[in-house]
């Protein structure tokens, strides 16, 4: 009887102790699931070392890099881009929804506005001294809000305009060819010229100059159009102040223009993609672009040239392009976000992606140098660079009226004093809503 009892005994601990053993191996297997989305627009990135060009499988493979090192949850990285029309959709369109943005990476003048949701999280933690020391001040300044990062620079693109060197000659503009991979600056006697020249010598169904006002696409082109005779464009307050003497004049010339024929006709009902293929089919002389897309253009046949000014300078904007993280509710899945934009600044492969533009980073940009197209002409031109949204909320707002505005302008429905006064009402009160309606995370 001790016998059975001393079997039974032992059996009943085996029991045990084999339960403890898989309860402290089924502790140690689980782990959260967590599925990171991370959305973007459509952005093209560059790396001598890989064939990649499209930001988009860039982080696919970061993704998956950074889920097969990542130890404190099982992480699925789900990438989706979105049309450049659609990102209202895509991001607000989608707050408190399964598909809802964890980490967006795009361009600084759209990305801004979300700050002001109270669903994007400052970065401060996880940024190191290292990357402190190494991203450029000035655009880690713009990253910031009351003196918090919410956004995480990775290269900015310089945006000028481009001319068909071709078309220059054979109109007999030789003295405005300029050098192979220079970025000129004519002064307004000049552009008077050169365009006069284009439109009078230019065949039929062929146009000096863009201009569209269809949608949004390609209004910061448009706005940059409105400093061309001294107007500032912001108050001291950062608001729209286009109704000036100078704002005024810059619509007349605009106005004026378009009835001499420097644009193409119906530019109205165009879009920023139907003279950037008017350009590509030679039927367009000066177009925009910036260093993502001039790098697949032939210098031998393509110049650059700064927007109009006053001074003759000229002046180019920035596209400062990075990340911002929201959050959606989910500790978990917060964490593994900036975990993953910290993942992101640590990786040399994926950092030299940023050699499609100016990369953010001094370090990358010391790796890559040889790669980065036009670095010098680009840099000297930082000086004439202005900016275009004097960091205010609500940006989707201001670039949903003031589009209309210039349509409206080239339609003649309203003057030049008229429109500038409408922008300013308009853009303005689009500002003052962001404000008003603004809130930071807690």
């Amino acid at each position: 009887m001790k016998r059975w009892k001393r079997i039974l005994a032992g059996g009943l601990l085996f029991v045990m102790l084999l339960s403890i053993m898989s309860g402290c191996t089924a502790k140690k297997a689980e782990k959260k699931q967590v599925t990171l989305t991370i959305k973007l627009p459509p952005l093209t990135v560059a790396n001598a070392d890989t064939d990649v060009t499209d930001a988009y499988d860039m982080l696919v493979q970061a993704g998956k890099d950074f889920a097969a090192q990542y130890t404190e949850a099982e992480v699925t990285v789900n990438v989706v881009k979105f049309g450049y029309t659609e990102e209202d959709e895509y991001i607000t369109g989608c707050f408190d929804k399964k598909d809802a943005a964890d980490i967006l990476f795009e361009g600084y003048f759209n990305m801004a506005g979300y700050i002001h949701t109270g669903r994007v999280v400052p970065l401060d933690d996880i940024i190191t001294d290292k990357m402190k020391n190494d991203l450029d001040s000035t655009v880690m300044k713009m990253s910031q809000v009351n003196g918090k990062t919410y956004m995480l620079p990775f290269y900015s693109l310089q945006n000028t305009l481009c001319f068909n060197r071709k078309i220059f000659r054979k109109c007999g503009l030789d003295k405005y060819i300029g050098k192979e991979g220079e970025i000129q600056s004519w002064s307004l006697k000049d552009w008077e010229i050169i365009l006069s020249t284009l439109k009078r010598k230019l065949p039929e169904m062929s146009y000096p100059m863009l201009m569209y006002a269809k949608n949004d696409q390609g209004d910061t082109h448009i706005m940059t159009l409105l400093r061309s005779q001294g107007s500032k464009f912001f108050d001291k307050k950062g608001r729209f102040h286009v109704n000036t003497k100078e704002g005024v004049a810059a619509l007349e010339w605009i106005v004026d223009s378009y009835k001499k024929g420097y644009f193409p006709e119906g530019c109205e009902n165009l879009e920023i993609n139907d003279c950037n293929n008017l350009f590509l089919n030679n039927q367009l002389a000066i177009d925009q672009t910036n260093s993502a897309t001039a790098i697949n253009m032939d210098l031998k046949t393509t110049g650059f040239v700064n927007f109009p000014s006053k001074n003759g300078k000229g002046y180019n904007t920035s596209f400062v392009t990075g990340f911002e993280v929201f959050d959606n509710g989910d500790k978990t899945k917060l964490k593994a976000a900036k975990e993953f934009v910290k993942y992101f600044y640590s990786n040399d492969e994926l950092m030299d992606y940023a050699q499609i533009g100016l990369p953010s980073s001094a370090a990358t940009t010391k790796r890559v140098s040889d790669h980065i197209f036009m670095q010098k002409a680009y840099n000297d031109n930082i000086s004439n660079t202005v900016d275009f949204t004097a960091n205010n909320p609500n940006w989707r707002g201001v670039r949903d009226v003031f589009y209309k505005h210039i349509h409206k302008l080239l339609t003649g429905e309203e003057s030049p004093k008229a429109a500038a006064k409408a922008i300013d009402t308009d853009c303005n009160a689009a500002i003052e809503e962001g404000w008003k309606n603004s809130k930071l995370h807690k």
